[in-house]
């Protein structure tokens, strides 16, 4: 596996494991991911099948330990999980990249459409329900 490119220079998880992180992220969104949105250009917004809750909480709490600038909110809201990720401003293209990862299919988990940016009512994107193990 190789790093991606866009992990920042704050992150402290040794280069070696940035790909098998990212791995992990891709698979709980193929398993969880059900809708998403952008409702700040750096804020984003996930909801997850709620059976997914150890595995996230585990997840972002090792994340935030490599790298401090990112803030994990967990919730539940109408029977689902949700994760509000934000970021400083100077690590906007770190979230950046996890929505495109979202979108364009580099993700194992396809997202139809593209939600705004910086709209506050970003519309939200639904993922196609698949086989939930």
């Amino acid at each position: 596996m190789t790093e991606p490119t866009w992990v920042p220079r704050a992150c402290t998880l040794p280069s070696r494991e940035r790909p098998l992180r990212v791995a992990e992220f891709d698979a709980l969104f193929t398993r969880a991911l059900r809708s998403w949105q952008r409702p700040g250009a750096r804020r984003l917004r996930l909801s997850l099948d709620p059976g997914h809750e150890a595995e996230l909480r585990d997840l972002t709490t090792r994340e935030t330990t490599c790298c401090s600038f990112f803030t994990f909110t967990i919730g539940t809201e109408k029977d689902l999980l949700t994760l509000e990720i934000s970021v400083p401003t100077a690590h906007k293209p770190v979230l950046d990249a996890l929505a495109t990862r979202l979108t364009d299919g580099t993700s194992p988990r396809r997202v139809t459409g593209r939600p705004s940016a910086a709209s506050s009512s970003a519309p939200v994107t639904s993922v196609p329900s698949r086989g939930v193990t």
